[in-house]
Formats: C-alpha cells, structure tokens, sequence
C-alpha cells in the first residue's frame, strides 16, 4: 500500500468498522436473558456480606507470610 492509497483519517474506517460490528452483535433474546437470570439467581449460595474485620484479618496474613518469606530468605543465606 501506498502512501497515495492510504485514507486521510485513519481513524474513519476502524469507526465504521465498529459501528458495522455492534449493529450486527448478535444480543440473546430477552426470554433467554430472563430465564437465565433466573437460573443464577436460584442457584446463588447466598453467602451474604463480607465480615466488618476482613481487611485486617488479609492483613495479618499477608505480614505473617511475609515474615516467614523473609526469615525464610535470611536461613537460606546463613545469617540465621
């Protein structure tokens, strides 16, 4: 390709390309979306809201892990 047969805006055809590819995005029909939301939602477990402390119970964790990557490291190298 040429420079002479490239088209001014680039942009123009990949916009028209997308417009081409929604208008003709096949969507489920809206009895299948309805039955389907019904499926999950019958099938949800229900495990309700997060505990209030769970950031500082992630918390704990990660430092404790991370203190035994760490002692872990400094046995390996034989300063422990």
């Amino acid at each position: 390709m040429t420079e002479s047969d490239m088209p001014l805006d680039p942009e123009a055809p990949d916009h028209e390309l997308a417009e081409l590819l929604e208008s003709a995005r096949p969507v489920p029909s809206a009895g299948f979306r309805g039955a389907l939301r019904r499926r999950l939602a019958a099938r949800d477990p229900g495990y309700g809201p997060r505990p209030p402390a769970l950031c500082l119970v992630v918390a704990g964790y990660l430092s404790a892990g991370a203190l035994l990557i760490g002692l872990g490291a400094l046995a390996a190298v034989g300063v422990l």
